[in-house]
C-alpha cells in the first residue's frame, strides 16, 4: 500500500474529486439524452420555447463544469455546439 500518509491523502482526494466529477458528468450526460430525445419526438413540435429552456439549463451545467475543471473548455464548447446544431436543426424544419 502506500508509505506515507501524504500518499494516503492524496490517493483519498483523488477518489473524492472523481466521484465529484463523475455526478457532474453524469447530470450532464442524462440532460443531453434527455434534450436530444425530446427533440426525436415529433409530438412536441410546438414546443421550441421548452427546448430553450432545457437548452439553457445545459448550457448552465457545462459552463459551470467548464469552471470547475471538470470538463476541458473546448470539450464544453463542443458539447454546446453539437446541441445548438440539433435544436436549430428541428426548429429549422419546423417553420
Amino acid at each position: 500500500m502506500f508509505k506515507n500518509a501524504s500518499a494516503v491523502k492524496k490517493f483519498q482526494v483523488s477518489l473524492r474529486n472523481k466521484r465529484r466529477n463523475k455526478s457532474h458528468k453524469s447530470a450532464i450526460k442524462t440532460l443531453t439524452k434527455k434534450l436530444l430525445s425530446s427533440l426525436n419526438e415529433k409530438l412536441n413540435i410546438d414546443k421550441s420555447d421548452d427546448y430553450m429552456l432545457e437548452l439553457s439549463a445545459l448550457y448552465r451545467k457545462i459552463d459551470k463544469a467548464v469552471s470547475k475543471g471538470i470538463l476541458h473548455k473546448n470539450n464544453g464548447a463542443r458539447k454546446k455546439s453539437l446541441l445548438a446544431k440539433a435544436v436549430k436543426s428541428l426548429v429549422s424544419q419546423n417553420i
